[in-house]
């Protein structure tokens, strides 16, 4: 599906948000604090941090250095951003960027590391000029409000919550979405095949290779650098492979390493580039390629997968998939790029119809055709 496509999910209490945000994130978070943003009453966009990435907040001293939800000052006594814990700042930044009015968070985990990481972010939130309508603590299967004190609501053992019977938790299920068990799970979709299957696709990338320099040698007559018969061939392989996994066919070993050893080459990554949006199929072509290329040859189908994630909101598979691709290739320019889109908090729409790409290599933004 692509983001406009997402079914709605009604969601009017705690409970009902703390089911939801499985099925926003596409994983169940741990150890977590996750930002919910709104925008004319509708969620827009969620984004999630590890607690460990917040847990020095724990050792700030009676919590002196991060003002606590309960304390918030008036905006013009807000400290400024750049003397905020720069984890809550920057996730502050990525949700600001969203044109979102107002924001829900949610800490995953003990008290004990949730209370300042989830204040650390409320505050950096409200330095933003976004309002922050609730803040809740949720652990084995409880869930405690910053925000509000009164028992009759907001007891101070929690008010226990039941995913598993949410309606929200049953129309996202109904509706095709997937949440899920952990991150672990998301990462593992993206992990690269073993055994006979890897076997398989290596013996099949030798012979791609070979097959390569058969055609270049070909062309060297005509063709001293091979630029169109490799242009050539590597339209033809990734129009073949989109349409097959559109049509809900899947590559065979020899149909992915040929692919992957022409996307090696600019013109073809571009190509590719072009031709990908959001679309389910887009995603599931670029993570069988990621799962099943060399290591040597996995950043282009690492960065086509993060590309079609992002356009369709899936920013922790764009993540887990450009976290492959850094890994095997640090440097790699695509993947830098669209690392630092997601890190930015840039949201698609900003760049609708890019990337295109003219004759001298320069991405470009494509114009809408009307």
């Amino acid at each position: 599906m692509t983001p406009t496509d997402r079914p709605r999910l009604a969601v009017r209490s705690p409970a009902d948000l703390i089911a939801a945000v499985p099925y926003l994130l596409g994983f169940h978070p741990t150890d977590s604090v996750v930002v919910v943003a709104m925008r004319d009453r509708r969620i827009t966009f969620a984004a999630r941090a590890d607690l460990r990435d917040l847990r020095d907040l724990a050792a700030l001293p009676d919590h002196t250095d991060v003002p606590h939800l309960a304390d918030l000052p008036d905006l013009a006594d807000l400290p400024d951003p750049a003397d905020l814990p720069d984890p809550a700042g920057h996730l502050a930044s990525v949700v600001a960027r969203q044109h979102v009015e107002t924001a829900t968070v949610l800490g995953y985990g003990p008290a004990a590391l949730v209370t300042p990481a989830v204040d650390a972010v409320c505050a950096a939130l409200a330095v933003a000029g976004l309002s922050v309508l609730d803040a809740l603590r949720v652990t084995e299967g409880r869930y405690w409000s910053y925000l509000c004190a009164e028992p009759e609501c907001c007891p101070p053992d929690g008010t226990p919550y039941d995913v598993g019977a949410s309606e929200v938790s049953a129309a996202a299920v109904f509706a095709g979405q997937v949440a899920l068990p952990d991150r672990a799970a998301l990462v593992a979709q993206v992990a690269p095949v073993t055994g006979p299957a890897r076997s398989a696709v290596s013996r099949a990338t030798a012979r791609a290779e070979r097959r390569l320099a058969e055609l270049l040698d070909e062309a060297a007559t005509t063709d001293q650098r091979g630029e169109r018969v490799i242009r050539s061939a590597g339209v033809a392989a990734v129009r073949s492979a989109l349409r097959r996994h559109r049509r809900g066919q899947v590559l065979s070993d020899g149909e992915v390493a040929w692919l992957s050893v022409l996307l090696t080459r600019l013109p073809v990554r571009d190509h590719a580039w072009e031709r990908t949006d959001g679309r389910d199929a887009d995603i599931a072509l670029w993570a069988d390629v990621l799962r099943r290329a060399e290591p040597a040859l996995i950043a282009v189908p690492a960065a086509l997968l993060a590309f079609a994630a992002w356009r369709a909101g899936q920013g922790a598979l764009a993540a887990v998939a450009l976290e492959r691709a850094l890994a095997e290739h640090p440097g790699h320019s695509m993947a830098l790029l669209i690392d630092d889109l997601l890190r930015r908090g840039v949201p698609p729409s900003e760049l609708d119809g890019w990337p295109a790409v003219s004759n001298s290599g320069v991405l470009r933004r494509r114009r809408r055709v009307r």
